[in-house]
């Protein structure tokens, strides 16, 4: 912690920061998030790197974006993993719109403005990547044989897939509703871009897995099916594979969870298993 602030007490004076505040308490293996006040810029989010190349990858997504949807890059220190960013005002995050369609629409408005070509796609990890590393790790802990198997399973779903939508383009890699925050211009803005290469159909998923409630009753049955149909005529894709798309990416984010020392949830991989054996038992 000392040294964590030792750093932060240098950018203040080198980029003329004010008004620090730290924002970011989940992990000790998160970036750590202090609002502030540039001299230069005005408000900012101050953000110093866990993982160098998460930083790389951010910064270099952003660079890419150049603003649009995205906030921008204010002043920048890949070297030593620390970026100061633009921070979007008032930032009231999607989750806080609380009719259900109204927040599908506003996603769906910011996913249909986001993707583009990379100007270099070797300068990002696949999401196909992504999957197979996590799958890797995971045969390894034969405490959680359970959930090894359900993340193969999630592998080579994501092979067919990865087949099937074969698109490279520029992905968000973590598009959820606390990363969608609402700006003074009254649009929904973008931060925390992982920066990943793949279909665009791929940045889907991870909203999907924050609309989960904790009880997955008969209501939340419906709600899924709902948001599942919505996308599906979105993207004109069947709705068995979106429902597939959610099951890769709840078995990777249940085994990051385990990569970080946390329980997973399994009841929530046995629901999404569950409605694809549904879905193909229909078609």
């Amino acid at each position: 912690m000392i040294e964590l602030m030792n750093r932060v007490r240098r950018y203040a004076i080198r980029w003329g920061l004010s008004g620090l505040k730290q924002i970011d308490y989940k992990s000790v293996t998160m970036n750590r998030l202090f609002i502030c006040i540039s001299a230069k810029h005005g408000a900012c989010v101050l953000k110093i790197g866990y993982r160098d190349n998460d930083i790389k990858n951010e910064y270099n997504i952003l660079h890419e974006y150049n603003g649009t949807r995205f906030c921008k890059v204010c002043e920048v220190d890949i070297e030593n993993g620390v970026l100061l960013l633009e921070r979007i005002v008032p930032g009231m995050q999607l989750r806080e719109v609380t009719d259900l369609d109204k927040r599908l629409e506003l996603f769906w408005e910011v996913f249909n403005e986001l993707h583009i070509q990379p100007t270099d796609k070797t300068v990002y990890p696949t999401y196909m990547e992504w999957v197979s590393r996590i799958s890797g790790y995971m045969r390894d802990r034969v405490e959680y044989e359970t959930l090894a198997h359900k993340m193969v399973r999630a592998e080579q779903i994501c092979h067919e897939l990865w087949e099937k939508y074969s698109s490279e383009m520029l992905l968000h890699g973590d598009l959820h509703h606390d990363n969608i925050l609402l700006g003074e211009d009254n649009y929904y803005h973008i931060i925390d871009p992982k920066g990943v290469i793949g279909d665009r159909v791929f940045d889907i998923p991870r909203f999907i897995l924050n609309e989960f409630d904790d009880v997955l009753d008969h209501d939340f049955d419906e709600k899924f099916k709902h948001i599942v149909r919505t996308f599906s005529t979105k993207l004109n894709i069947p709705e068995l594979d979106i429902r597939r798309l959610v099951y890769v990416e709840m078995c990777m984010g249940q085994c990051w969870h385990v990569e970080d020392g946390k329980e997973p949830n399994m009841s929530h991989v046995y629901f999404v298993e569950k409605t694809i054996s549904e879905r193909m038992r229909m078609n």
